[in-house]
């Protein structure tokens, strides 16, 4: 269609059936070609993907990384945007993106996006919290995801970055029961992440971490102009700083009791 631009948008998903309607709906329309990057979904991702014009195709979990990295190798576009399936490009963005397509092609080589974090508990998000401004709008030939398999981003290899203003919407978690289970599981890839690099956390740092961690989201990230709701997820956010530490701490303990078993 003439009036969609020359993007592709890629997500990958396993198990977000529920969310990645969102995601797709806010980009069907004006992108060029939607991907999704399957996993492995034993829920109807595939189908309702696929329902909601996308293309989807499986690739085993390796990591965020290389999953993202395998995303960029099956888009056709030069220009590449990607989100998660719990995201979405919120209106004033989409008609941003409009814009800066709308002289031809544009001035940076990428550009970045500010997250707006959204609670199930929170009716809204305040636009101060928005603190991560991460590149998502990239040209593949100047840009792409390093294949790090736990902190994924993307790295400019050539010319400028620009910033754009409209928010891009993330509803990171179910529940509060699925932040929890979430982080389990993404803070036990970190704290393997940390030993493999040889950090063994002191008790100093368990200690400090959390309190921390806390005043860092509740006043550094303001999360305050979101009232009671800031005092729960600041505190969410000092228990995932600190329970990878924890496991690193753990991990590194075994580890040196099962070497000195074999030795």
């Amino acid at each position: 269609m003439p009036d969609r631009l020359p993007i592709s948008v890629f997500i990958i998903a396993k198990n977000e059936a529920d969310r990645i309607p969102v995601a797709l709906r806010a980009v069907r329309d004006w992108a060029d070609e939607v991907i999704v990057i399957d996993s492995g979904s034993d829920d109807a991702t595939v189908a309702v993907s696929e329902a909601l014009g996308a293309r989807v195709l499986f690739n085993a979990w390796r990591g965020y990384g290389p999953q993202k990295v395998f995303g960029e190798g099956q888009c056709r576009n030069a220009w590449l945007l990607n989100i998660d399936a719990d995201e979405e490009i919120s209106p004033e963005l989409a008609d941003e993106i409009r814009a800066l397509f709308a002289q031809g092609e544009p001035a940076c080589s990428a550009y970045t996006v500010p997250i707006l974090p959204l609670y199930p508990f929170q009716e809204r998000g305040h636009p101060w919290t928005a603190f991560h401004h991460p590149v998502r709008l990239y040209r593949r030939d100047r840009a792409g995801f390093k294949d790090a398999l736990v902190h994924d981003s993307v790295v400019v290899h050539e010319g400028p970055i620009g910033q754009l203003k409209g928010m891009v919407v993330h509803r990171s978690f179910r529940s509060l029961a699925h932040h929890v289970d979430k982080v389990n599981g993404y803070s036990s890839a970190q704290a393997e992440d940390l030993v493999n690099k040889g950090r063994d956390p002191s008790w100093l740092s368990l200690l400090l971490l959390p309190a921390f961690a806390f005043f860092k989201q509740y006043v550094l990230r303001r999360e305050f102009a979101n009232g009671i709701d800031g005092i729960v997820v600041s505190h969410m956010y000092a228990f995932q700083r600190f329970i990878r530490l924890a496991k690193a701490r753990e991990l590194n303990r075994l580890r040196r009791r099962a070497a000195r078993k074999e030795s």
